[in-house]
């Protein structure tokens, strides 16, 4: 609006420029006379009033859709903050939760692994007990029921938490589940290639190997000519 305005002021000064030249060389009036400036300045001030409203009403509206903008801006910073915030949050609740899972993890384990120390605890107590007094006989017996008792808590307490032990005599050799210790002649009935005798049993936490079973594998015996 400003570039068209001054466009317009331009070629009303040349138009009277023009017109002068002309009114020289005919002897006319000068047109920047007072009569002319006059005219010529009735002439402009009819179009300032137009071209001074247009650059307010742009500027206003350029103001308006600033602080429009500016506040959308602002909105989204506060947006961003409290998004930034909440994902701390959660990555600090959830790095608690996994430390918290490693730690008491095996809580359920250890609280069943407790019987059993129990069991293994009175035991003991009984064996002193009958010691003491010199029946071989009867402490013998009772050592062999706590150890019975104690070997039937462990199964247990194993079977619960998905702990299986491998007793893997008679099947192929597996380098994944067994540890080899060395070769045995295969004997009748044994398979080479298969576990002829189990050294230390294997054990597996819900179908994975976590100890290997220590075994001897029959291989065919060579023949002396």
């Amino acid at each position: 609006m400003a570039a068209r305005s001054l466009w317009a002021v331009r070629r009303r000064v040349q138009h009277l420029l023009a017109s002068s030249a002309a009114s020289d060389a005919r002897g006319c009036p000068h047109p920047f006379s007072t009569a002319t400036q006059s005219t010529a300045g009735e002439d402009c001030g009819s179009e300032d009033p137009t071209d001074e409203l247009g650059p307010s009403l742009a500027e206003r509206a350029l103001k308006l859709k600033a602080v429009r903008l500016e506040k959308e801006v602002q909105d989204l910073t506060v947006r961003y903050q409290r998004a930034v915030a909440d994902g701390e949050n959660i990555r600090r609740r959830t790095q608690r939760c996994v430390e918290d899972a490693k730690i008491f993890g095996i809580q359920s384990f250890c609280k069943d692994l407790v019987e059993v120390a129990d069991i293994l605890e009175k035991t003991t107590e009984c064996i002193s007990e009958e010691a003491e007094l010199g029946d071989q006989k009867l402490t013998l017996e009772k050592i062999f029921r706590g150890l019975s008792l104690l070997e039937a808590k462990l199964k247990s307490v194993f079977a619960k938490h998905g702990l299986e032990k491998m007793t893997p005599i008679g099947d192929k050799y597996d380098p994944h589940e067994h540890e080899l210790l060395c070769h045995v002649p295969a004997g009748v009935g044994v398979q080479p290639g298969t576990v002829a005798l189990v050294r230390q049993d294997g054990y597996k936490l819900h179908g994975r190997t976590i100890r290997l079973a220590r075994v001897e594998v029959a291989v065919e015996s060579q023949r002396r000519l």
